[in-house]
């Protein structure tokens, strides 16, 4: 296995385990991350800090599976960017697009915020139905 799970109160770590990201392993990690989205604990930080070189069509498919998180209302975020995937994203220019923070505790922090987020969404839209 390519891609190492740890499992943790609120979110799972997914962390590939080697330097060269290519599409199987991205394979692998998809098939992770969706398995992922019908557990309990759904939300998902990818911790890219092994990882120095990555397929430009891995960065479309990490950028799929971020969209599909979002639209299950599940939290994707980035963490621990090595400087060449850093760069290869700035490069490419959807650095802006993911969801990327320098520490996994920042992504912990943002996946927090996502869920109370969710919270007060899901919340307003009961209050609207009870009222109208």
């Amino acid at each position: 296995m390519q891609v190492k799970i740890d499992t943790k109160e609120k979110f799972t770590v997914a962390t590939p385990i080697t330097p060269y990201l290519t599409a199987n392993i991205a394979a692998e990690l998809i098939q992770k991350c969706n398995e992922m989205l019908h557990q309990p604990i759904k939300n998902v930080v990818l911790n890219m800090g092994l990882v120095e070189k990555i397929d430009e069509n891995v960065v479309e498919t990490i950028m799929n599976l971020q969209q599909q998180f979002y639209d299950n209302s599940a939290s994707f975020v980035i963490c621990n960017l090595t400087k060449p995937i850093n760069n290869q994203l700035e490069e490419m220019d959807i650095a802006e697009v993911l969801n990327i923070t320098p520490t996994e505790s920042e992504a912990w922090d943002i996946v927090q915020m996502e869920e109370i987020e969710r919270e007060l969404l899901d919340g307003d839209d009961v209050n609207f139905e009870n009222n109208h």
